[in-house]
């Protein structure tokens, strides 16, 4: 969060208040803060080899905390982010000392902080131990003297037990309870609340078919992980071991921790949906026993009606099934791309040695799962399918319970389920899998190789970090340095976004390397942080072994930006945004408001003194110095939130007032240009109601009301036409050609006739007298039918002038 501010308290006598004032402060630049400085500690062999370690620890507000391991105490050091300038991270000087009542007598090698930051985890291969935040001021050193407790002390190297701990992470949705694996081959939780001996859940891990390696310890669990808040992912625990095999335990649950309503409701109803509704009888039966532990774990999801409610989380109720372990889902397989594949590999070829660490992170909708080899190569995965829970009916849990039969404890014996682990393929659909208890496959999304420096002997142990900011992001901390590696292809995220993308490679950036040529620095890197603030500025923080600080400013905004290629500059560039996004008014850490405060533990003889008393005064003035640090504190980081903030508000209003100003210039515009529109429109009317008047008056015309001619009318008409055209024509020819000869008969001499009656009579022929005789006929019946075909003209020429004046 930017310009938080954490007030420390002051080095002074306890008649004064612990809190110093504001100008007893000095603050600083991180890097330069006097905790960090190479003349601190006592000089080391820089030969001696020292494990990974890591001592740093961010309780995601503004408090910064580090072990000192030469002074066996914890520095806590508030923090201001991007003050001065974006680039920079400012420390409050002196830092705060917390003294552990108890010393731990084991070499802290990581320290964790809880959710709400009451409680810190120190871990290491001998034992750990959790140091509450919360205590009391001592007169020596003016350090706080906070309560610590060592957590399983009779199970890990106690006596002649030689069970190590390999590794050790809260919960993540719980503020007291613990997972930690160890070398027995055993998960447990412990619940920091209720028992710091006993643990509250026991699994014993057989994993019957390990996978091949070269070494008999192929069968030892290495690391382990707690899944994210996706469906069954939020009750998963994910497991590793040497060989790079990965196993799944589901449903795991903290008693009484919490979760959020929707997301059971979400899980319940899929079960009812695709298990209860299945075909298959082994579907059927696994729903089944899912409901069956949803709804005694979580007593109101059975009844829906509570979700209109304000109900928005849901308590975890102990409960485990009578007559059922859980399996060990496993190893998880790669999935097959043809029919000869085995799919079986679940070891990348290109990882050398063994895996030494494991990494579960969510990206929005997918699960991805990190392993690191001691080779130095990370191998990247995908689950392919959602996690289901899977338990082997017959092998009964062991309970223990207390004189009202509550369930306080519970063991169990996880193995895998013989026949669950086959082959699954690309174009096989995903619902012929569903609540079969088969476990999820992978999908194998890049092999990194960090190019670590060789070691001739036992490899190299890697470190691996979610960055806060970009989840898409993860830093590797190893002897080398520090590496970040983002993740650009994500295949379910990609596909309900919408983004129809290839395949990309992970990009790996050197961000800091202490390496030189092919041997190691003698300064390793013995903690690391990355910081973020609600205005998506980020930076990381390393100590080196000397005690030097290193601080670092990472930019986040164009690593997930595509390649644009300049086909006429043939260049590569990036795809830069035009605007920057509004970054939150106020951020989450001060809406949320002030943290809970936790009443330091005491005696009941020592609530019943006096105020007046020696003793009552020191307790009133340890509950004055714990609510001054919180809620005082809380108000100075309202206020510079606010002060800070002032820029910011002036420019958004500046930039409001400038859109307004557009607004009502582009609001004058339009109501000039709307007397215009309002002419167009009156004239278009106009227009429309003379078109309207013409179409009156058309249709008002004789004409359109004419009645169409009969089909025998019509055929009548048709047979005048071809008559009137051929055979008249050609009756009128032939008579205007006859007529003619008879005038010119007519009209010659008489003397002229009787010389040629003369000759006609001393030439006659029968021939010709016979065809005189037949043009005389023809004359005549011409003549006859001309003049009848002239009373039909006449007859229908009358006929039609009737109808038309009958029709008008």
């Amino acid at each position: 969060m930017r310009f938080s501010v954490d007030l420390q308290e002051a080095e002074a006598d306890p008649g004064r208040s612990p809190t110093p004032k504001r100008d007893e402060v000095e603050w600083v630049p991180l890097q330069n803060h006097p905790v960090f400085s190479s003349t601190t500690g006592p000089v080391r062999d820089p030969t001696a080899a020292r494990p990974l370690r890591n001592l740093l620890a961010w309780d995601g507000a503004s408090r910064l905390y580090f072990w000192d391991s030469d002074k066996l105490c914890l520095h806590r050091i508030s923090i201001r982010l991007g003050e001065p300038d974006p680039t920079s991270v400012l420390a409050a000087s002196p830092s705060k000392v917390l003294q552990a009542d108890v010393n731990p007598d084991f070499a802290v090698q990581k320290i964790s902080i809880n959710r709400n930051g009451s409680a810190l985890l120190l871990s290491g291969s001998g034992g750990l131990c959790v140091m509450y935040l919360y205590g009391r001021t001592s007169n020596k050193d003016n350090a706080t003297i906070c309560r610590t407790v060592t957590v399983g002390s009779q199970i890990y190297l106690s006596g002649s037990n030689i069970i190590r701990i390999l590794q050790v992470s809260w919960h993540t949705n719980s503020d007291t309870h613990l997972g930690i694996l160890s070398s027995d081959s055993v998960f447990r939780i412990f619940d920091l609340s209720s028992d710091l001996i006993q643990p509250e859940q026991e699994y014993y891990l057989q994993p019957a078919q390990p996978g091949r390696s070269r070494n008999a310890t192929s069968i030892c669990p290495v690391d382990f992980s707690f899944g994210s808040d996706h469906l069954w992912d939020s009750f998963s625990v994910f497991i590793l071991f040497n060989d790079g095999s990965v196993y799944i335990l589901c449903p795991i649950i903290p008693f009484g921790s919490a979760y959020k309503w929707e997301s059971i409701v979400e899980i319940y109803n899929d079960a009812q949906t695709f298990g209860l509704k299945s075909a298959n009888s082994v579907a059927v039966s696994n729903s089944n026993l899912a409901i069956s532990w949803l709804e005694a774990t979580f007593p109101a999801i059975a009844d829906q009606e509570t979700e209109g409610s304000d109900l928005y989380v849901l308590r975890a109720h102990p409960y485990a099934l009578f007559d059922a372990s859980l399996s060990l889902q496993g190893p998880l397989r790669k999935v097959c791309r043809d029919e000869d594949e085995e799919g079986s590999t679940f070891r990348g070829a290109e990882c050398e040695g063994g895996a030494v660490s494991f990494l579960y992170n969510l990206v929005v909708k997918d699960s991805i799962l990190v392993t690191a080899w001691s080779g130095g190569q990370l191998q990247i995965d995908a689950l392919a399918d959602e996690i289901q829970p899977v338990w082997n009916v017959g092998s009964p849990p062991r309970l223990r319970v207390d004189s009202n039969d509550h369930i306080r404890g519970l063991a169990m014996i996880c193995e895998p389920t013989p026949g669950k682990v086959s082959p699954v393929k690309l174009n096989q659909p995903l619902d012929s899998t569903l609540w079969l208890g088969h476990p999820p496959p992978l999908l194998r999304l890049a092999i990194v190789d960090l190019a670590l420096p060789r070691k001739t002997k036992g490899g190299s142990l890697i470190m691996m970090f979610i960055d806060p900011l970009m989840p898409e992001r993860i830093f590797t901390l190893h002897d080398g340095g520090i590496d970040s590696i983002v993740l650009h292809y994500l295949p379910f995220t990609n596909q309900i976004s919408g983004k129809n993308e290839t395949m990309r490679t992970p990009s790996v950036h050197p961000v800091l390397s202490t390496c030189q040529g092919e041997i190691s620095s003698q300064a390793p890197l013995s903690g690391f942080v990355s910081l973020s603030d609600s205005f998506g500025c980020s930076w990381i923080v390393g100590v080196t072994g000397s005690r030097e600080c290193i601080v670092l400013e990472m930019k986040t905004w164009n690593l997930l930006l595509p390649l644009q290629v300049d086909m006429e500059g043939k260049s590569l560039h990036l795809e830069e945004p035009k605007e920057k996004d509004m970054p939150d008014m106020m951020s989450k850490e001060l809406l949320v408001g002030p943290k809970v405060v936790l009443v330091p533990q005491t005696s009941p003889n020592v609530r019943s003194v006096s105020a007046d008393s020696i003793e009552g005064r020191s307790m009133l003035h340890d509950y004055f110095k714990l609510f001054h640090e919180n809620y005082v504190e809380y108000a100075h980081k309202v206020y510079f939130e606010l002060k800070h903030h002032e820029p910011l508000l002036k420019k958004i209003i500046n930039d409001q007032h400038a859109r307004l100003g557009d607004a009502q210039q582009k609001l004058l515009q339009i109501e000039e240009k709307q007397s215009k529109l309002e002419n167009r429109i009156d004239s278009a009317i106009q227009l429309h109601n003379v078109l309207e008047e013409r179409l009156k008056r058309l249709r008002k015309l004789p004409g359109p009301h004419k009645k169409p001619l009969s089909r025998a009318e019509r055929e009548f008409k048709s047979e005048l036409d071809l008559f009137s055209g051929v055979e008249l024509d050609a009756l009128h020819s032939s008579v205007n050609a006859l007529t003619a000869r008879l005038r010119r008969h007519a009209e010659s001499p008489k003397g002229n006739t009787s010389n040629q009656q003369r000759l006609i009579s001393r030439r006659k022929d029968p021939v010709e007298e016979s065809q005189v005789s037949q043009l005389k006929s023809s004359l005549e019946k011409l003549s006859l039918v001309n003049s009848v075909n002239s009373k039909k003209v006449k007859l229908v020429e009358s006929a039609l002038r009737s109808r038309e004046s009958s029709r008008s």
